[in-house]
């Protein structure tokens, strides 16, 4: 790289925007730091960061699915109420539409937004097992925050964002391009989207040499 004149890009330092609710009953944590699944649909992380602009912050929250690392629903909001992350929340389930009770496990740390009532019902209510890390501990949910510092380093840092909306179409963009060609290390470096279709190719093939032996 260096021969090149390439240089990798380097990560800002991460500022704390999940505020706990120590009153609030939460969900167990079911992860337990094991950030691997054996298919999709098995288990999401979800976790919101922000973005300077020059009319002030705005938040970006994402919802991925463990197996490839596919980022399943977003959404960029002027505010960091439930309301944001919830619609990340339903563009996933609009997007996957999980089997009911389909083992499927949603893990988050332990924001106020994650644990309001209003989102642990509609995880109850689309049959999705809720999972909440420990007070404090970014290890906790580090999956999700690996994405946020991707996207940070990747699409944000080092540019100058006017508004929401460019905020917005940006993460629009940069989604698609990671979702479909970001070439990802963990998954053999491939994009989510190929390792998704690898799976449930192999999946096929392997229910029709069943159907050939019997």
């Amino acid at each position: 790289m260096r021969s090149l004149g390439l240089k990798g890009v380097r990560r800002g330092k991460t500022i704390k925007t999940t505020i706990s609710d120590t009153d609030a009953a939460c969900p167990l944590d079911r992860v337990n730091r094991q950030f691997s699944a054996e298919r999709p649909n098995a288990l999401w992380v979800a976790d919101f960061t922000y973005v300077k602009t020059w009319q002030g912050f705005v938040y970006v929250a994402f919802v991925i699915d463990v197996f490839a690392r596919y980022i399943v629903g977003w959404k960029v909001s002027a505010s960091a109420h439930t309301d944001f992350v919830l619609d990340a929340l339903e563009q996933a389930l609009d997007e996957r539409q999980p089997q009911r009770d389909g083992g499927l496990i949603h893990h988050s740390d332990r924001g106020v937004q994650y644990v309001s009532i209003r989102y642990t019902e509609r995880l109850a209510e689309a049959g999705v097992e809720a999972s909440v890390g420990s007070v404090g501990d970014s290890y906790d949910n580090a999956l999700a925050e690996t994405i946020n510092g991707l996207y940070k380093a990747e699409r944000i840092h080092k540019q100058s964002w006017k508004n929401r909306e460019a905020v917005e179409l940006a993460t629009l963009t940069w989604v698609d391009w990671f979702n479909h060609r970001r070439l990802l290390g963990p998954i053999g470096n491939i994009p989510p989207a190929e390792a998704e279709a690898r799976y449930y190719q192999q999946l096929t093939e392997s229910a029709q040499a069943a159907g050939l032996t019997n």
